[in-house]
């Protein structure tokens, strides 16, 4: 948090400037935080701050309320330049009970902001903890000294600023991240307006109770005014406006941004789009979202089972639409026959894999890039399909046209690797004009005298026959097919011929994938090799060592399956090649075995992003040449990376 100009303002208190910060909210998953979070976000974008988000909440339904399992928290990192990630160490964190404070003060940096709810750390409160008996955190000169804590009881003061309301204890209670929100307003100079305008809004319209949206404003105002006030704090931060391409820009997840992805994909095909899922966290938004884009003659379909909404998407591109199914990890699994049967048949179509924390049912709301394998070699039989890995939450947005294109061209299953990071982040998004986006208008087959069921094209694609178009008449199903003819065959020379055309076809869509272009040095000492939601982490930590002089650089891989064609040359221009990834080793394994390069990884399977530290400490061991002689890949522990020495 780097300090910048001070002035005075109208609390007569020190206002400085920083380039960047990064706040942190935890409470009770019932508390609020999410919301609080929200609106801190909302409000700095359009103040005119790049921004970053990590939401964070458990995976229980009814998590045990008190308890370190049960909390909920947002982290945002705002800032007067551009950013890539949610940030390193918190500068301020706002903790209201003690299990938030025990759950993420590791995390603040040292000298860095802790405003506590003082009115929740009593005995029983602090016992669900986890706390000793007689034991009060806020007592002890191990945070005192280390961090700057504010005790505030922001239970009691919500309490009565809206005790002349009439409302119930209940409802005044739910009142209090407004509160603690008002004070963050403060503490980074804020307006208020934003989150008046959407409370006024959203209770006051779309809910009609306006008498809560007035209790909310009143604790936030109430919880501004006490920061203001109060002699709590020495001082108080702006970040100014960070310096944008000119342009509209709105606040975006990745699952908004793939369902308006989706969406665009239909208008720029002439196709429709059928989504069929089965709700699974983290990818249920999609489903939401693409519900409310019926006006664009999107459909939706929720299915009872996974097995039959993938079944449903495969039935809709069957009829001639575009059938595309979201799932997780766990969903994946369950659909695999079928999209075996996509494969087979040859019809386009579109899996969202929105990765969580696994295996089984793992950590359902926490990230991880443990799906690739599955993704790539998951199914019975040599079954090849498309896989592309969106980098960030913006650009869900052109994979997922990106991906129907591909699936409609190429007459081929698509797999889009999202993950629960870029899934639920988000990021300033500057809206692209209708013009700018590429048609790509889809025939169906047309000349019923020349119909081969699978006679290809250039693409190596056959026909997409419409059901019910005379003189195309065909079947379809699991069993091996006839070149050409589509019937039944038992060939085996056949099957050995169409397993390769199949591989081959996917092979192909290499020929529409633009080169990889390295981020910073094009050859050097050190290539970080990445993929998916660790885009920002790599790219800081690259911009970070190139600023020390070495000669690092990063390239990302969109397409993980076909490849760029040019990939083994960009590797082939390092002395050494790292590999972060949030998993064990996948695409470590895969490059090592396809470009037989001595590739050595960074891999962390913790439900967390990578920090840019640990991608720092990384590139210094293979440069310093202190990675252990014994060793392909290191796991962070605790978050670092131990540099011998």
């Amino acid at each position: 948090m780097a300090v910048g100009t001070q002035e005075k303002n109208a609390s007569s208190k020190p206002l400085q400037e920083l380039d960047a910060a990064v706040v942190r909210f935890a409470g009770d998953s019932g508390d609020g935080m999410q919301l609080a979070g929200t609106q801190f976000t909302d409000t700095s974008a359009i103040f005119g701050n790049d921004v970053a988000t990590l939401p964070d909440y458990p995976a229980e339904i009814r998590a045990p309320a008190g308890t370190v399992a049960g909390v909920s928290g947002f982290q945002i990192n705002f800032a007067a330049k551009t950013i890539h990630t949610p940030g390193d160490e918190v500068d301020a964190l706002i903790a209201m009970n003690p299990a938030a404070f025990k759950a993420h003060i590791s995390d603040v940096r040292s000298g860095g902001i802790v405003v506590v709810n003082d009115s929740e750390f009593e005995k029983v409160n602090l016992r669900k903890a986890g706390y000793a008996e007689g034991y009060n955190p806020l007592d002890d000169e191990k945070f005192t000294t280390r961090y700057k804590v504010v005790r505030v009881p922001i239970t009691r003061l919500n309490e009565e600023a809206l005790a002349e309301t009439g409302m119930g204890s209940k409802d005044i209670g739910r009142c209090k991240n407004m509160f603690a929100l008002g004070i963050v307003f403060w503490l980074y100079d804020r307006p208020l307006t934003v989150t008046e305008d959407y409370l006024n809004d959203y209770f006051g319209k779309v809910k009609k109770k306006p008498q809560i949206a007035e209790a909310n404003i009143k604790a936030l105002r109430s919880g501004y005014y006490f920061g203001e006030t109060a002699e709590l704090f020495p001082a108080h931060w702006r970040v100014p406006k960070a310096q944008v391409q000119s342009g509209k820009y709105r606040k975006i997840t990745g699952n908004e941004a793939a369902a308006m992805g989706l969406v665009a994909a239909g208008e720029l095909s002439g196709k429709q789009i059928v989504y069929c899922s089965y709700p699974i966290t983290p990818a249920s938004d999609i489903l939401h979202a693409l519900a409310t884009y019926r006006n664009y003659g999107v459909k939706t379909f929720q299915a009872e089972d996974e097995i039959a909404a993938v079944c449903a998407a495969i039935g809709a591109s069957f009829a001639g639409q575009l059938g595309v199914t979201g799932t997780s990890g766990p969903g994946v699994a369950l659909k695999t026959e079928a999209i075996g049967l996509a494969i087979m048949t040859e019809l386009p179509m579109v899996i969202v894999n929105v990765q969580r924390g696994g295996p089984s049912t793992g950590l359902p709301t926490k990230t991880e890039q443990s799906d690739l394998f599955q993704a790539v070699l998951g199914r019975n039989g040599d079954a090849p399909l498309v896989v592309i890995a969106p980098q960030s939450p913006a650009d869900c947005f052109d994979a997922a046209i990106e991906a129907s294109r591909i699936a409609m061209q190429h007459m081929i299953p698509v797999m889009i690797l999202s993950d629960g990071y870029i899934a639920n982040g988000a990021e300033p998004w500057r809206i692209p004009s209708a013009d700018s986006l590429e048609r790509f208008e889809i025939k169906n087959a047309a000349d019923p005298d020349n119909f081969e069921v699978y006679g290809r094209n250039e693409k190596l694609a056959r026909p997409w026959a419409i059901p019910g178009t005379p003189g195309m008449e065909h079947r379809l199903g699991g069993l091996e097919k006839q070149h050409l003819t589509g019937n039944v065959s038992y060939d085996p020379e056949n099957h050995q011929f169409m397993t390769e055309m199949r591989r081959n076809k996917v092979a192909k869509v290499a020929d529409s994938i633009p080169p990889l272009e390295p981020h910073g040095e094009a050859s050097g000492d050190l290539l970080l090799l990445s993929w998916g939601g660790t885009y920002g982490s790599v790219i800081t930590a690259v911009d970070r060592a190139r600023a020390k002089g070495h000669k690092v650089g990063a390239a990302h891989l969109r397409h993980l399956c076909p490849m760029p064609t040019n990939l083994g040359d960009v590797i082939k221009r390092f002395k050494k090649v790292l590999i972060p990834e949030l998993n064990a080793g996948q695409l470590r394994m895969i490059i090592r075995g396809k470009f037989l390069v001595d590739a050595k990884g960074l891999n962390k399977v913790q439900g967390k992003p990578f920090l840019i530290e640990e991608l720092d400490q990384a590139i210094e061991l293979m440069l310093n040449d202190q990675w252990p002689a014994d060793r392909e890949y290191l796991m962070p522990s605790n978050h670092k990376v131990t540099v011998p020495g």
